[in-house]
C-alpha cells in the first residue's frame, strides 16, 4: 500500500514576520562607569542577568599569555572569597534558584545567571563579592589548572579545534584573535598572585555591561545594583582588541592529520560589522549561500552529492571586526570534490543574482530566528548584552529588522560579489595529506 501524497494546496501560505518590538530598556551609566540596562518583562517569574566585562588582550606580544590567564580565571574566579569558600558561594546562589556561569571570548568575560525575582539582592551580593573579593585560593586554583590544562590537551585533539586555530592564525597573523587556545606550559605555570593581579587589574566596572530582563521594577533593580556593586571600583581603563590587520587571503592551506578519515574544510572572511548598513544584505546572502537547511550549499554537497552532515554558512561578530565563515567536515575521499562545490556556490553567488523565492525564504528565516530568539528573557538578555557591550543602542533590533525587510535583490549581488567571492577568501583543510594533497591541488596552489 503506498503513502499518501500530501496534497501541498492544503497547507496555508505563511503569514508575514511580524515587526520587531523595541525593548522597553532603562540604561543607566553608575558612577564607577558601570552601564545597567534594565528591561522588565512580566509574565515569567525569572529574571535573566548578564555582566560584560571589557577582556581582550591589549597586544599580539601579550596575546597568549592573557588566554592562558583567562582560561584558568573564569573557573577560578568562583573557588572562592574573602567571606564564603565554593560551596558556600554555591549554596548561597542556589538558595536563590541561581547558578553562576563565567566564560570569556576573545573580547569579554561574561558572569550571567538566572534567578527568581526575589532573589535579586541576594544574587547581586554574591556577585558583588566575586567582583571584588576573589582570593584565588593556592589549592583549588592548582586544581582548576589541572582541569584547564587537560581540557586543553583534549580540544588540541579535536579536528574541528585544529582548523578553526588554523584559520584563525591564517587569517589575523599577529593580532591576538589569532590566538584561540592557550599553551599547557602557560596554564600549569601561573600563580594564584598572577591571578589576582589580572583580576586587580582588569576586572573593572568602567567599560562594563550588566544587563536584567525579567519580573522587575526597572528603578528599584537600578537602585540594587548601584547598591550592592557600590564598592567595585577601580582606576584602569577598559582594554579593547586593536584593529584587524588588513591580510591577503593567499593559497589553500593543508594542516596534515595523518590517518584522519575525515577532512574539516574551513573557509572565512572579514563581513560587515554591526553598524555597516550593507550587514543585512551580506546576512541575507550568506543565508542563502548556506545559512540554513534549505540553502544552495545543503542541497548541494549534503542532499544531492552526500559529501558532508551539516555544512554551514554564517556572519560573527568580535569587537575588532566581523567574518563570514564556511564550515563543512567531509569523508576523506571526497575532499577535493566538496571543496570544489562549495567553491562553486561561492562563485555562483557571487556572479549570479539569487531568486526573488531564495530571497524571501531567507528573509522569513532571519526575521523569525532573530525574533525566536529575542522571545524568551535568556536570549533577550544575551542579545542585549552583545549589543549594549558594544555600544548599540536596544533600537538596533527593530532597525536591523527592518533592513532585512527592506533589503533587495540588487543589495543582496551587490553584497554577495563584494564579500563572498572565493578569491577573497582564506581556506584551511585539516586532514590526511598523503589522500587528500593531490586532490587539492588539482584545485589550486597548496600551501602545507
Amino acid at each position: 500500500m503506498s503513502a499518501p501524497v500530501l496534497d501541498l494546496s492544503l497547507v496555508p501560505p505563511l503569514g508575514d514576520p511580524r515587526p520587531q518590538p523595541v525593548p522597553e530598556v532603562h540604561l543607566t551609566t553608575l558612577d564607577s562607569g558601570l552601564r545597567v540596562a534594565v528591561v522588565p518583562r512580566a509574565g515569567v517569574p525569572l529574571v535573566e542577568l548578564r555582566l560584560r566585562v571589557p577582556f581582550a588582550a591589549a597586544s599580539a606580544r601579550t596575546a597568549a599569555a592573557h588566554v592562558a590567564r583567562t582560561s584558568v580565571l573564569t573557573g577560578a574566579v568562583l573557588l572562592g572569597t574573602q567571606a564564603h569558600d565554593q560551596v558556600q558561594i554555591a549554596q548561597l546562589l542556589q538558595a536563590e534558584g541561581a547558578e553562576m556561569s563565567v566564560s570569556a571570548d576573545p573580547d569579554r568575560l561574561l558572569l550571567g545567571t538566572t534567578m527568581l525575582p526575589s532573589g535579586l539582592p541576594a544574587v547581586l551580593a554574591v556577585l558583588a563579592e566575586l567582583l571584588t573579593a576573589p582570593t584565588y585560593p593556592a589549592g583549588p586554583v592548582a586544581a582548576e589548572k589541572a582541569r584547564v590544562a587537560e581540557r586543553i590537551a583534549i580540544a588540541r585533539s579535536q579536528p574541528g579545534v585544529v582548523a578553526r586555530t588554523a584559520l584563525a592564525t591564517r587569517r589575523y597573523g599577529v593580532h591576538p584573535y589569532a590566538v584561540q587556545l592557550p599553551e599547557t606550559e602557560q596554564v600549569q605555570a601561573l600563580t594564584p598572585a598572577a591571578l589576582r593581579k589580572l583580576h586587580r587589574e582588569r576586572v573593572l566596572p568602567a567599560g562594563s555591561t550588566l544587563v536584567l530582563v525579567g519580573d522587575v521594577d526597572p528603578a528599584a533593580a537600578t537602585d540594587a545594583v548601584a547598591a550592592a556593586l557600590s564598592g567595585w571600583t577601580g582606576t584602569g581603563a577598559a582594554v579593547d582588541a586593536p584593529p584587524l590587520p588588513a591580510t591577503p587571503a593567499g593559497p589553500l592551506q593543508l594542516v596534515d592529520r595523518p590517518g584522519a578519515v575525515q577532512s574539516n574544510l574551513r573557509i572565512g572572511g572579514p563581513a560587515p560589522g554591526r553598524r555597516d548598513p550593507e550587514l543585512p544584505a551580506v546576512r541575507l546572502a550568506s543565508t542563502v549561500y548556506g545559512g540554513y537547511f534549505s540553502s544552495r550549499l545543503v542541497e548541494n554537497i549534503r542532499e544531492r552529492r552526500g559529501y558532508t552532515y551539516s555544512p554551514r554558512s554564517s556572519v560573527d561578530h568580535l569587537q575588532a571586526g566581523s567574518s563570514f565563515l564556511v564550515e563543512a567536515d567531509v569523508a576523506t575521499e571526497v575532499t577535493g570534490p566538496a571543496l570544489l562545490e562549495t567553491q562553486y556556490e561561492l562563485g555562483r553567488i557571487a556572479l549570479l543574482p539569487v531568486t526573488e523565492a531564495e530571497l524571501e525564504a531567507a528573509r522569513r528565516y532571519l526575521l523569525g530566528t532573530t525574533a525566536l530568539a529575542t522571545a524568551t528573557h535568556a536570549g533577550l538578555a544575551s542579545t542585549l548584552s552583545a549589543l549594549v557591550g558594544s555600544g548599540l543602542p536596544a533600537e538596533w533590533l527593530t532597525e536591523h529588522q527592518a533592513a532585512l525587510a527592506a533589503t533587495t535583490l540588487d543589495e543582496v549581488t551587490a553584497a554577495a560579489r563584494r564579500w563572498l567571492h572565493p578569491a577573497g577568501l582564506t581556506t584551511v583543510v585539516v586532514g590526511d595529506a598523503e589522500r587528500v594533497a593531490d586532490q587539492l591541488e588539482a584545485l589550486g596552489p597548496v600551501q602545507r
